[in-house]
């Protein structure tokens, strides 16, 4: 579960990363009050720890894991 987690903010991360690139819009800083905010520092915070969590999506072997 909390793989799955992870990889829900992970791409959410990188849909807005998407709209910074294409449109430039940061909508966690716009739905946040900016990119200074103490509320969007702790979601880029918490979003870059879930991509630092599914690093180790890549290296596991999930041949024998049980269905989550």
């Amino acid at each position: 579960m909390f793989d799955k987690i992870c990889l829900i903010l992970v791409i959410i991360g990188a849909l807005n990363w998407g709209l910074v690139g294409l449109f430039e819009f940061d909508l966690v800083a716009w739905a946040f009050g900016g990119a200074t905010a103490i509320i969007s520092r702790i979601i880029y915070t918490v979003i870059a720890l879930a991509g630092i969590w599914c690093i180790s999506l890549l290296f596991r072997d999930n041949s024998s894991s049980s269905n989550d």
